[in-house]
């Protein structure tokens, strides 16, 4: 292995680890202050380093310290410790390996050498996704056994009954979607959405397929246990569910796989839906092409932003006392934030200036695409918590009739439309 090729896959793990484990406190983050707003009230905005609160951010990493330095209480009447501890381990590293595969830009293509832009490359796509995915609920399960009490019992049964009404769903949708893409492989599922549909539409599969895109996202709520389908671990019902008895790092890796699943189900909506890396009506074909106009809409738009962000800081940024520390941050942000301007500016500046060459563009092409599915996630992954704060949870018989009484029917006949379609458009 060249030391390019070595790069270029400690690049995909490091962007796969950022989007999944390292986006986790963001989320957290944007979970407290998503429901803030949506109460009417400010959300975490007090814990500070040295005056640098970062609109709250600095909470959700003492939260991950104080997880990780939290005495680990385990209950007497806990005998089989071994599943106990496994429990979350499977929960987490399930929901880590499904994101792997997610397509973070096209191939990159230098010097004649082409790179899969994915923490693993593999041609299972899809089917990876759902394995691994489904693979979770078993830790659920295992961790509210080995608990031995009542509500992790509830919780864990809960889990499986879950499973069941909702997993058939989430695989004929997927069937259908497979019959238009004519494949498995993310790769070209996301190439096929680059494409134009009826000749002036982006060809995403939520104008493709909308009716397994609804499918898929109710469905997607329940895999990563989220409101209104987390039945496992509801509150009001039975206590915590099947992490009742969990504390310290192993409740924390509960926690985190919790995101980490929310994250990934948001990047195969990305992927499945919304276009994946693409822009619209800009497949990688035609940003390359674009590329220097692309390259200076960057550099008009970026001081643009960055001074709306900069009035967002200064407004939100005032502490009650004059003297307080924390009034120093948003002097500090602003001050951070010119920076990275100027450098960002002044670096495409002299790309376009010394001319751009095929290595600088697929490259550059690679940064405005990983660019891209950040944001989709970022902005699906709001859903997840926009949705959460504002439906109630459903009752458990009522997830079960949704998913056998209705969602399952609407896939079924989907499939059979969509092969007609397919046949028809094929004769």
């Amino acid at each position: 292995m060249s030391t390019l090729s070595a790069f270029v896959v400690i690049l995909n793990v490091v962007l796969a680890l950022l989007f999944s484990l390292g986006l986790a406190p963001i989320l957290v983050w944007v979970e407290r202050r998503v429901a803030g707003l949506i109460q009417d009230r400010l959300g975490p905005n007090r814990c500070h380093i040295n005056g640098i609160r970062l609109g709250g951010l600095v909470q959700s990493l003492a939260d991950m310290l104080k997880l990780a330095f939290k005495e680990d209480f385990q209950p007497k009447a806990i005998q089989e410790s071994f599943f106990f501890s496994l429990a979350p381990v499977i929960v987490f590293v399930s929901a880590f390996l499904s994101f792997m595969v997610m397509p973070f830009a096209d191939d990159l293509i230098i010097n004649g050498e082409r790179f899969t832009m994915q923490g693993l490359p593999t041609d299972l796509g899809i089917l990876w996704f759902l394995a691994l995915a489904g693979l979770s609920v078993y830790g659920i399960m295992l961790g509210g056994w080995a608990s031995r009490s009542k509500y992790s019992l509830l919780g864990a049964m809960r889990a499986g009954a879950q499973v069941i009404s909702y997993e058939a769903a989430m695989g004929l949708s997927v069937v259908s979607l497979l019959i238009t893409y004519g494949s498995i492989h993310l790769g070209d599922i996301v190439a096929y959405q680059g494409e134009l549909f009826l000749g002036f539409i982006p060809a995403w599969g939520i104008v493709v397929q909308p009716l397994a895109a609804l499918i898929f996202i109710v469905t997607a709520f329940a895999e990563a246990n989220r409101t209104p389908f987390d039945l496992a671990e509801g509150e009001s019902e039975i206590v915590g569910g099947y992490h009742t008895e969990y504390s310290a790092m192993r409740f924390g890796l509960f926690f985190v796989g919790e995101y980490v699943a929310m994250s990934a189900s948001s990047a195969l909506i990305v992927t499945l839906f919304l276009g994946g890396y693409h822009l619209p009506y800009l497949n990688t074909q035609t940003l390359q092409t674009t590329m220097p106009y692309a390259l200076g809409f960057i550099i008009l738009a970026l001081p643009l932003g960055s001074f709306y962000a900069m009035r967002w800081i200064k407004k939100h940024n005032r502490w009650y006392k004059a003297d307080d520390v924390r009034n120093t941050e948003s002097a500090v942000l602003q001050k951070g934030l010119i920076g990275l301007n100027v450098l960002v500016i002044a670096g495409l500046g002299a790309l376009l200036y010394l001319g751009l060459t095929p290595t600088s563009t697929n490259v550059a092409t690679a940064v405005i695409q990983v660019s891209t599915f950040a944001v989709k996630l970022l902005f699906m992954n709001f859903v997840f918590v926009w949705v959460r704060w504002t439906l109630p949870r459903f009752r458990y018989d009522q997830l079960q009739t949704l998913g056998w009484k209705v969602l399952m029917p609407l896939a079924i006949a989907n499939i059979v439309i969509s092969a007609i379609i397919i046949v028809v458009k094929g004769l």
